[in-house]
């Protein structure tokens, strides 16, 4: 199918991608859409890495049985870490001797980049299907060496895969490749955040599940969880790139979607056809309305409104064809006011914004609609 270039034109998506984030935006703003990025996640240096260190010595020292490669990032990193301690050549030679397991094709093809061979990889580039495998064939006793992805937290999923091993009698080497951590400054995470609970987003992306459980907890640290939870089940769209970076969500209740394959050209791809399907249509006034998180959409024209006006559009759409009243419509708005005046100054700015006054019905002594049936809203 032939993607428009203004498939997204009105649509703001937050992008919370450290790696690759720029490329991703370019490719969601190509569509049309407004990107918001604020990196969730940082990495540390592979330099300062002490605890990867370590482990790449007992690698080398005492070389285990099987080792599994669970990413490309993570693998490259490795051996350009060891590169740097001086442990490089003789980090391969550990691994040589290994019976070497990638999870998918990224982490094979940093394998055979690092002049390595892997002994089998999953078409399924899942890493239950490495421990199902492993779990057949039998772990009792064997030293097996977990290339990990991230430090855990709360929400992130259970690291059952080395609990696994060793309950089946296997010794773990866990090998902390690469760790994430909160941004060194929070403010563009917790922009994001508000504008995501406030509704003003219509999308929030995530390409690891170290930037699901970064955002969450510092969402349970200023106090915006609830509110950041409820946005998600109910207004904002959550995209993933896969499975695994939407598991805390669901965890949660978050309904999520993702794309066929865990790209992140695959992910843009996806949310240009799911956004523009889930957008709703209201006909009012003789126009086709669409409200977005930050703009509104009539007969196909964006119309960016200021936030007085935006809230009251919401507040309108959430009952489309129903009056709803001075007092509601005042409480909506950003920091309220003083008295029922404010509502009509905003209301008069907003149709004014609209350019389509007849959208928006006064009804005296009661309040303002949306001037359509309610059947006709979609």
């Amino acid at each position: 199918m032939t993607e428009e270039p203004s498939q997204l034109a009105g649509f703001s998506i937050g992008v919370t991608a450290a790696r690759r984030a720029e490329e991703f935006a370019a490719l969601l703003t190509r569509r049309g859409a407004t990107v918001i990025h604020a990196p969730a996640i940082r990495i540390i240096p592979l330099a300062d890495d002490s605890e990867l260190a370590r482990a790449t010595q007992d690698i080398i020292t005492d070389p285990p049985d099987i080792a599994i490669a669970t990413t490309g990032i993570g693998f490259r990193g490795w051996m350009e870490g060891a590169e740097g301690w001086g442990l490089a050549e003789d980090l391969r030679a550990a691994l040589r001797s290994t019976r070497l397991l990638a999870r998918g094709p990224k982490a094979m093809g940093a394998i055979r980049a690092a002049d390595l061979r892997e002994e089998w990889s999953p078409a399924s580039e899942s890493s239950a299907e490495v421990l199902d495998r492993l779990l057949d064939e039998g772990v009792d006793g064997l030293r097996i060496a977990v290339q990990l992805h991230g430090a855990t937290t709360e929400w992130e999923p259970v690291p059952d895969f080395c609990d696994e091993l060793r309950c089946a009698g296997a010794q773990v080497v866990a090998v902390p490749v690469y760790r994430w951590v909160p941004p060194a400054d929070p403010a563009a995470m917790d922009r994001l955040i508000d504008l995501t609970a406030a509704g003003s987003l219509d999308c929030l992306t995530f390409t690891s599940a170290p930037a699901v459980a970064s955002m969450l907890t510092r969402a349970k640290e200023t106090g915006q969880l609830e509110p950041l939870l409820y946005a998600l089940r109910t207004r904002v769209l959550a995209a993933c790139v896969g499975p695994v970076t939407a598991a805390p969500l669901e965890e949660l209740g978050v309904p999520t979607t993702i794309p066929e394959r865990a790209r992140i050209g695959a992910l843009a791809r996806h949310i240009g056809n799911e956004l523009p399907q889930r957008a709703s249509n209201i006909r009012a006034g003789g126009r086709v309305i669409s409200v977005r998180g930050s703009c509104v959409v009539v007969d196909g024209e964006v119309k960016t409104l200021p936030p007085a006006a935006m809230a009251l559009m919401r507040a309108l759409a959430r009952q489309p064809g129903r009056v709803v009243s001075r007092e509601h419509l005042l409480a909506a708005l950003p920091g309220g006011g003083d008295d029922c005046h404010a509502v009509e100054t905003a209301i008069a700015r907003l149709r004014s914004a609209l350019g389509a006054p007849k959208v928006i019905q006064t009804v005296v002594k009661r309040g303002y609609r949306l001037a359509v049936n309610p059947v006709e809203s979609a």
